[in-house]
C-alpha cells in the first residue's frame, strides 16, 4: 500500500475513477504514513477516525457516480483554518484547547468537493515566521537532508511548514496553506513542492485565524502544478461572509494547462538581482529564463523600482494589523486565561503566557507604529509606499504577461542555524513580499537542487485574478525542469 502515498493528486483521482483502489484504502495508506513520520512533527492534531468516516462516505458517492472534484483525496489542513469540532490552535498556547463551533469557508469548500482531512498541520505561531520554529508545539522537521550532513535537521520554511513537510514526505496528497508575505511559497521552495498564493480575494478568509487581514490569503500546496490547479478550483469562490472575497467566477484552472506559452512575454525584474545574491540562485533563475525561451516565450527585462522598500513596508503593515487582530485574545471570551488580582493584570498575564516571543515582538512593533504621534510617520507612510509597489507591478503588466523571480534567497537552513535572529528570518521573504503587498498571484515550483542536494524554487507572478497564466507558465517550466528528486527514503 506504500505505492498509494507516492501518487500525485491527479493520479489518485484517476485511480479512484478506474476503481484501482478505494478512497478508504487510499486514506488508510496515508494514515499509516502519518503515524510512521511523527518524528517530523508535521501535525498538531491527527484525525484518523474522521478521515476514515469521510473516506467511506466518498466511496459511497463514487459508487453512485456522484463524486466531487476532490472526492476521496486525503489532504492536510493548516491549523489556522477553523474546523468544526476539531481542535484549532494556530500553533499557539493561547488557543491550545480551542475547538471551533464553525467551519472555515475554505475547509467547507474542500469537504464539499469530497476531500478527506487527515489532520491539522503545524505552523509558525499565528503564521508569524519563516521557519516553523515559533510553533508552541515545537519545530517541524523538513524531510529533506543535506547531502554531506544527513544529521542536520532542517527547517521546512514557514509559516506553512507543517503543510509543506507533510506533502513533501508523502503524508498527504496536498495541503492548505496561508500566505501573508510568502508563507506558502517559501516553504514550498524549501520542501521541493508546488505552492500557489492566489490573488487576494480569490479564496475566502472567513474562518481563518487572522494575522494581517489585508495580506492573508489561503492557497494550495501539492507536488505538481496540476495538483494545485485541482485543489485551488475546489478552494476558491466568492463568499458573502467575507467582505474581502472577490465576486468573480472561478475558472477551470486545470483546463488552463495547455502546455503552450508561445508568444507570452515574461518579465525579469532587474531589482531582484541584489548585490550578494547567491550564484546558485542566480544560475537557477538564468536556467528558468532559458526554459521559457526554449518554450517560445520572450523574456523581457523590467523594472520594479519600489521593490527595495517592500521589506520595511511589510514589517510595518503586517505587525500593525497583527496588533489589532490579536487584541481579541484577552482571556475573557475564549482561549487561555491566567488569573490576576485585577482585570488589567489578568490581561497582561494571559497574553504574556499565551503568546510566544515572535508574536509578542510583532504585537509591540504594531502597537508602536499605530500609536498617536507615530501613525502618520510609519503606518500611513507604509500604506502609501505599498500603493507605489502595486503601481510598479501594474505598469510592468502593461508589457508582460507574467514575471519570473527566485522564490527564496537560499535553500532550507538547519534548525537553530540562524540563532533566532529576527532580521535574518525576515529576509527569507525578500522575494515573495512584494507580490503579497500588491495582492497578486504567485506560485513557487521546484526547478533544481543546491550543492547540498536541497530543493530550490522559482516564482511565477501574474496579473490579478490571472492564476490561469501563472499555472500555464509554471507547468511548462515544471516539464522542462524535470524535477523528480525526493527526500531520502522516498525513492521508487
Amino acid at each position: 500500500m506504500t505505492r498509494l502515498t507516492r501518487l500525485t493528486m491527479a493520479e489518485a483521482r484517476d485511480g479512484l475513477a478506474r476503481k484501482d483502489f478505494s478512497a478508504t484504502e487510499l486514506t488508510e495508506a496515508h494514515i499509516r504514513a502519518v503515524e510512521a513520520a511523527r518524528h517530523l512533527n508535521c501535525f498538531v492534531t491527527e484525525t484518523p477516525d474522521l478521515a476514515l468516516e469521510r473516506a467511506k462516505a466518498a466511496d459511497a458517492r463514487l459508487a453512485k457516480g456522484e463524486g466531487g472534484a476532490m472526492e476521496g483525496l486525503p489532504i492536510a489542513m493548516k491549523d489556522l483554518f477553523c474546523t468544526e469540532g476539531v481542535r484549532t490552535t494556530a500553533s499557539s498556547h493561547i488557543l491550545e484547547n480551542f475547538v471551533p463551533p464553525y467551519e472555515s469557508t475554505v475547509s467547507a469548500n474542500l469537504k464539499k468537493a469530497g476531500a478527506v482531512m487527515l489532520g491539522k498541520t503545524s505552523l509558525d505561531e499565528f503564521a508569524m515566521g519563516s521557519s516553523n520554529m515559533t510553533s508552541y508545539f515545537g519545530p517541524v522537521e523538513n524531510p529533506w537532508k543535506r547531502k554531506d550532513d544527513a544529521g542536520a535537521k532542517l527547517v521546512p520554511g514557514g509559516s506553512s511548514g507543517g503543510s509543506a513537510a507533510a506533502v513533501a514526505a508523502r503524508l498527504a496528497l496536498g495541503a492548505t496553506g496561508t500566505d501573508t508575505g510568502g508563507s506558502i511559497r517559501q516553504p514550498a521552495s524549501f520542501c521541493g513542492i508546488v505552492g500557489i498564493k492566489p490573488t487576494y480575494g480569490r479564496c475566502s478568509r472567513w474562518g481563518i485565524i487572522a494575522f494581517a487581514s489585508s495580506l492573508d490569503q489561503a492557497g494550495p500546496m501539492a507536488r505538481t502544478v496540476r495538483d494545485v490547479s485541482i485543489m485551488l478550483g475546489a478552494m476558491a469562490g466568492h463568499d458573502p461572509k467575507d467582505s474581502t472575497s472577490a465576486p468573480v467566477a472561478v475558472p477551470n484552472f486545470e483546463a488552463a494547462l495547455t502546455g503552450d506559452i508561445r508568444g507570452l512575454k515574461v518579465g525579469v525584474p532587474k531589482e531582484y538581482r541584489p548585490q550578494g545574491l547567491s550564484p546558485e540562485i542566480e544560475k537557477l533563475w538564468d536556467d528558468g529564463i532559458a526554459m521559457l525561451k526554449d518554450a517560445g516565450a520572450t523574456p523581457v527585462e523590467i523594472s520594479l523600482p519600489y521593490t527595495k522598500y517592500a521589506l520595511p513596508t511589510y514589517y510595518i503593515v503586517a505587525p500593525a494589523e497583527c496588533s489589532s487582530n490579536l487584541a481579541r485574545y484577552d482571556g475573557v471570551r475564549y482561549g487561555l486565561r491566567v488569573e490576576g488580582k485585577t482585570l488589567d493584570e489578568m490581561y497582561a498575564k494571559t497574553r504574556a503566557a499565551g503568546f510566544g516571543k515572535e508574536v509578542r515582538r510583532r504585537i509591540l512593533v504594531g502597537t508602536y507604529v499605530l500609536s498617536a504621534g507615530y501613525y502618520d510617520a510609519y503606518y500611513a507612510k507604509a500604506q502609501r509606499v505599498r500603493r507605489l509597489i502595486a503601481d510598479d507591478f501594474a505598469k510592468a503588466f502593461q508589457t508582460v504577461d507574467a514575471i519570473l523571480t527566485p522564490t527564496a534567497p537560499s535553500a532550507a537552513f538547519a534548525i537553530g542555524e540562524t540563532d533566532g535572529n529576527p532580521v535574518t528570518m525576515w529576509l527569507n521573504d525578500i522575494f515573495t513580499i512584494p507580490t503579497s503587498l500588491a495582492g497578486l498571484p504567485g506560485l513557487s515550483l521546484p526547478t533544481g537542487l543546491s550543492a547540498d542536494g536541497l530543493p530550490l524554487g522559482l516564482q511565477v507572478i501574474g496579473r490579478p485574478f490571472d492564476e490561469e497564466t501563472v499555472l500555464k507558465v509554471a507547468e511548462v517550466m515544471e516539464k522542462a525542469a524535470g524535477f523528480t528528486a525526493v527526500p531520502a527514503g522516498l525513492e521508487g
